[in-house]
This record gives C-alpha cells, sequence and structure tokens, in this order.
C-alpha cells in the first residue's frame, strides 16, 4: 500500500483553479461533482463538452468563434479540433502589459534580469516589426540556437505574432544534432547567443554557427544576442548581425498579430533521434495553447501571483510548457546553468531570494540532491513554495520521500509524465488530491489513459501499456516530411488500431493515480516476465555507494538477462560484497526476478540531450549492434565504455 505523503485542507482545496472549474462545470452542465474522480470520468465521456468549456473557463482569445469542437472524435490520427477558429499564440501570452515582472532571468554566477509585461509587450513589437521588414510570414520557419533566456521567448512571441513556426534547440547541442534538426525543416531567420556558461565557464557559440551555417543554406538574417559578451565579434558569422542593430527602435509599437486558424503550425519539436534522424513533429498554435492552460491552470494551480521556474533548455519540451505560464500572468524564472553551481544549492537559493512558488525540476536533479546530501529545507527560506514538480524519469519513492523530509512538508508533489510529442502531460498533478509515494496523482482531464495488455485489454492495478484511447488537441498535426503520414502512423498507432501508444510502461492504480515503469521498448523479459526498469533504478540509486546507473536486457542462450551498469560514488569500488548489499537490496525491495545476472562498473551513463537515459543504445553496443545518431547524446564518448566487456561474454 503506498504510503500517504501529502493531502490538501478542505480550505486550499477551496482556493484552487480545479475546484473553481468543477464548479463551472457543475452548472454549466447540471452536474454534482465533488472531487476529482467524477470531473475525471465526465471529460472523457464528455470531450466535445469539456474543451467547449475549457475554452471559455480560460478565456482563450479569438478574433473568429469555432463551429464545432472535434469534427471525429472516432479518427485518431486526424481529428480536427475548433475549426473555424482564428487566434493568435502569442496573443494570449501577451494578453498582459502592466508593470508585474513577466520574466527573471538568472544566468549561472550573474545577478537576474526581469522584465516586466509591459516591457516584455514592447520589445516583442518592436522584434515583430523588424522580422516582418525581413520578409517573414505565416508559415516560415524561424529558429534559436540559445541558451534558456529572456530573449529565446522575446523571439518566439515575436515570431509566432506573425505566424511564422518556432523551432528551438540548446546550445550545448553538438553541429550534426543541429543540423539533424534545423537542417530538415529549412529555416530562415535564427537566433542564437554569441555563447553561453556552464559550471563557470563561457563557451563560445559562434564558432559552431559559422560551421552550421555552411551546411544551412535557408539561413538569411543569424540574429546574434549579448550574454558571455556584450557585443562579440561575429565577422565570421555569415548574414550576422547583432540583435541591438535589428531590433527596430521605434517606441510605442502595437503588435498586429496575424489571426490564423487553430491549426495553424507553431512549433516543430523534435524526437530523440537516437535511432536515426529526429522526427519533427508539428504542434498546432491553438491544441499547444488549450493543452497547456489546461495543465497550468488546472493541474498545476496556476495564478497571476505565483513565481513558476522549470529546470530546462531550450531544447527540451518543459521550456515550451514554462512559457506558455505568460498567458496566466505568472512571473517565470528562467535559468540558464549547471544547477549544482557554484554550489549543490544554488537552485534552492534561488528559490528562496525570488519567492518561488512553484518549482519544477527532473527526477534526476533530485537524486542528485540526495547523492549531495542537500538539505533545502533547513538551509533555505522556502515559505512561499507551494509546488514542486518532477518529470524526465520516474520519481523514486526515496526521491519523494526526501521532497516532503527535506524541502517541506506542506506543499503539492506533482510528477509529471508525458512526451515532447503532445507537448504536454498523460498523467500529473491534481491540487486537490493527496499525494501518496511513487504515484503520480491523477490521469489528465479530458485525455482517455489506461494501461492495456498485449491484447488491448485493460488493465487496472497490473502494469501494463500506457495507451490513450481517444484524441487531444495536442497531438501532432503532422510530422514534417512525411506526406502519407505513414511516420506518425509507426510511431504510435503500430500496435493498437486507433489507439495512441506511447511507450511508456504503467500500472494505473484503483484510486486513478499512475505508477511509472521506464520506456515499455526497454523494458526487460527475463523468462517471459516483463519488468520495468524503473523498479530497479528505484532500489539501486537510492544507495549512497551509487550515483548512477542504467539497466538493460543482454539476449543470452535463447532468453533475456537483466545487466546492470553502475556509476559508483567517489571513493567506492565494486566489489563481491557490494555486489551482494546491490542485489540484497533488489530482492528484498523488488523481487527476486529483478536481480541482475550481472552487474558492472562504468565509468558514466549515457544521456540524451534532453536528459534521459539511453537504455536502448547500451543494449545494442553490448550485443555488437551499431548506434546510428550518437549526436542525439549529450555524451556519446561514454559508448565506448559498454564495448566489449569481457563479463558479458560470459555465463
Amino acid at each position: 500500500m503506498a504510503k500517504l505523503l501529502w493531502k490538501p485542507s478542505e480550505d486550499q482545496i477551496t482556493q484552487t483553479n480545479m475546484y473553481r472549474f468543477m464548479n463551472f462545470i457543475n452548472e454549466r452542465y447540471q452536474q454534482n461533482f465533488s472531487e476529482y474522480a467524477s470531473l475525471y470520468a465526465w471529460s472523457i465521456n464528455n470531450i466535445p463538452d469539456f474543451w467547449a468549456a475549457f475554452w471559455e473557463f480560460a478565456e482563450v482569445i479569438h478574433s473568429e468563434p469555432y463551429d464545432q469542437v472535434v469534427d471525429d472524435l472516432s479518427k485518431m490520427p486526424g481529428a480536427r479540433w475548433f475549426s473555424g477558429a482564428k487566434l493568435n499564440f502569442a496573443e494570449n501570452l501577451l494578453r498582459y502589459r502592466d508593470e508585474r515582472v513577466a520574466l527573471i532571468f538568472k544566468g549561472e554566477g550573474r545577478e537576474s534580469v526581469k522584465l516586466t509585461y509591459a516591457q516584455l509587450y514592447d520589445e516583442v513589437a518592436r522584434l515583430a516589426k523588424s522580422l516582418k521588414e525581413a520578409g517573414i510570414q505565416p508559415g516560415d520557419r524561424v529558429v534559436g540556437f540559445t541558451p534558456n533566456m529572456h530573449y529565446a521567448i522575446i523571439a518566439m512571441l515575436a515570431a509566432t505574432s506573425l505566424g511564422a513556426t518556432w523551432s528551438s534547440c540548446s546550445p550545448d547541442f553538438g553541429i550534426k544534432g543541429v543540423l539533424d534538426r534545423f537542417g530538415q525543416i529549412k529555416p530562415r531567420i535564427l537566433f542564437t547567443a554569441n555563447g553561453y556558461q556552464f559550471k563557470g565557464k563561457n563557451i563560445d557559440s559562434l564558432e559552431r554557427i559559422s560551421r552550421i551555417l555552411k551546411e544551412l543554406p535557408t539561413i538569411e538574417k543569424v540574429v546574434v544576442v549579448p550574454y558571455t559578451e556584450q557585443k562579440a565579434d561575429i565577422s565570421g558569422v555569415p548574414n550576422a548581425l547583432h540583435y541591438a542593430d535589428f531590433i527596430s527602435s521605434d517606441p510605442n509599437l502595437e503588435i498586429e498579430f496575424e489571426q490564423l486558424p487553430f491549426e495553424h503550425p507553431l512549433y516543430i519539436m523534435y524526437s530523440s533521434g537516437t535511432t536515426g534522424l529526429p522526427k519533427c513533429m508539428v504542434q498546432s498554435a491553438g491544441g499547444i495553447l488549450v493543452h497547456h492552460l489546461k495543465e497550468l491552470v488546472l493541474h498545476t494551480n496556476l495564478k497571476r501571483e505565483d513565481t513558476i521556474f522549470y529546470f530546462t533548455t531550450c531544447g527540451w519540451m518543459m521550456w515550451n510548457w514554462l512559457t506558455s505560464s505568460l498567458a496566466v500572468g505568472a512571473t517565470l524564472v528562467l535559468y540558464d546553468g549547471n544547477p549544482f553551481h557554484p554550489h549543490p544549492g544554488a537552485l534552492w537559493e534561488m528559490a528562496q531570494d525570488e519567492k518561488i512558488t512553484v518549482f519544477g525540476t527532473s527526477a534526476g536533479y533530485i537524486g542528485a540532491l540526495i547523492n549531495a546530501g542537500v538539505k533545502p529545507g533547513q538551509s533555505y527560506d522556502l515559505t512561499p513554495l507551494r509546488a514542486v514538480l518532477s518529470t524526465g524519469s520516474p520519481l523514486s519513492i526515496e526521491g519523494f520521500e526526501f521532497i516532503y523530509d527535506e524541502v517541506k512538508k506542506d506543499l503539492q508533489l506533482a510528477s509529471i509524465s508525458g512526451g515532447t510529442d503532445l507537448n504536454g502531460c498523460f498523467a500529473l498533478g491534481n491540487p486537490m488530491g493527496p499525494v501518496y509515494a511513487g504515484e503520480l496523482q491523477c490521469r489528465g482531464l479530458a485525455m482517455d489513459v489506461r494501461a492495456f495488455d498485449d491484447n488491448a485489454n485493460e488493465r487496472v492495478d497490473e502494469q501494463g501499456e500506457l495507451v490513450c484511447c481517444k484524441p487531444f488537441p495536442s497531438m501532432p498535426i503532422y510530422f514534417w516530411d512525411d506526406p502519407d503520414g505513414s511516420k506518425y502512423h509507426d510511431a504510435y498507432f503500430d500496435v493498437f488500431s486507433n489507439i495512441w501508444r506511447h511507450g511508456d510502461f504503467v500500472t494505473v492504480t484503483q484510486r486513478g493515480g499512475v505508477v511509472m515503469h521506464g520506456r515499455s521498448d526497454a523494458t526487460l523479459n527475463p523468462g517471459g516476465v516483463r519488468i520495468g526498469t524503473a523498479e530497479i533504478y528505484r532500489q539501486v540509486e537510492q544507495m549512497e555507494e551509487v550515483e548512477d546507473s542504467v539497466v538493460v536486457g543482454q539476449n543470452w542462450k535463447n532468453d533475456v538477462r537483466v545487466i546492470l551498469f553502475v556509476k559508483l560514488a567517489a571513493g567506492y569500488e565494486l566489489d563481491d560484497k557490494l555486489k551482494d548489499k546491490i542485489k540484497q537490496t533488489i530482492r528484498t525491495n523488488a523481487s527476486p526476478r529483478h536481480i541482475p545476472a550481472k552487474i558492472v562498473s562504468v565509468p558514466d551513463v549515457p544521456y540524451t540531450l534532453n536528459m534521459k537515459k539511453v537504455e536502448l543504445a547500451v543494449k545494442k553496443i553490448i550485443e555488437g549492434r551499431p548506434v546510428l545518431n550518437k549526436d542525439a547524446l549529450s555524451n556519446p564518448q561514454v559508448l565506448d565504455f559498454y564495448a566489449d566487456i569481457k563479463e558479458l561474454q560470459e555465463d
């Protein structure tokens, strides 16, 4: 039985946006809901009514009303949403023009930079004028190769105000990683910073940009924003000009927001690209807007008075998700740099100084805090903090308990899970509900999420494939360069007909929570029994001797055996005593089936650029198969450690 860690008070419940929305539904549709489970059940059985109500509740700014919410819920993919409606994404994010702080940018080791909503609007207006004068039109691609700073958001808003489609990569991407993405979509204008900072060092971006441009002939202008230098030498970058020389100097401009259909392309997002060229997923302005607003307003309980932070880069979907908080009028905190520099408590010190109320991070970061012995609640004043969000990989039970033991007792911990593909979540937080250790609080409203066995039978309180049985507005409208839709179909619909299979292994609990077990394509099958990798990580990574780990299934003698690779904490070595301790921990807290056949020490663990463990690449390497696209990894050199390990050729 999962341990109850937190429960909101009656007063906290009645103050939530979710409670207000539930009463809105009760009144509008003559219902009598008093808790989340019944509201959720209604939302997946009345999807058009749900979205019609939320459109009104969220006060979506639009110039033309919709004719119908959705044309055909049986079409997946292919359902069309809010046909007839016209709107502009940037207009919805720039609805406020007052003196409240919109953006706080904190670079590593730097004083924070603040922009009010009025200043943000003015900056976007001037940049939009310059982009329009440069010939940018609806459907053109404008891209960013920038740190997570205010200029990236300004550029995105200016581009999308004109109807351009935005895409971005983080500056830690390698040259081939950038070309694999931007090279497919043929952008016209590129925004970049002259460099970025990491662990106290300035890292130049311009030399890489000049090499990237040799393979990107469609780029007409490179706009260089200042960061590590105020006015860097850009003479080596073709068609480059400084941001200050590009942006219009005209005062008091009004933005002419291009009014476009609901399904107009807003973002191009990318798959990790570990099995070949990244897939380019095109997402709609309206779909992303209403989906993000649902998750921010209802599930995160975001309000104007909040200050929200998410530790992310511009290459991860959480940047897009965080940016939509502007539509609520909240204050966004943007951080660029190493989260442990100059000390392990750096982000919590920032949370104290900026009075952050919603703190978003990754499960990996929380695990690193545990290993480093950081106790944020003792060291910093976190009085304003009311919610912690975690994603990227399943958060361990120990991670859940750490937040309540060492950060703050009275807050909502929302472990959330979804994907770049939908730019949002399948399972996430419910501010009206309790938090149980190791369990995501709920499935998202109007997301018909279930766990299926191999025969498409729904399973409750049993592990299965995460599926979504009905369409939702933020589904990709199409994949780039996929004229017959085969790439799109094969990505999600090749296992269960007309049902989105996401590739995660989950348990949906009787009370409606969700337990994540890791990627289903990395699921282990020793002796024909399916095991999620997260169940092993959960046990191993709480051990002080283990800093990180990766587990894979190795095909061996007509079966699969579990191989555990461990990166040891400083001062430890993998002797027989430690191996026995690891096995006993797994046996006691998981099951004998989870015990690895081999435990091997490695100096590092491979991750994608979005900081997800690359189990499949490790599996390929140990089985002598090639890894096609190492540029999708943040540390591809570590794969060499996994090749030709003698121990793995033995019984």
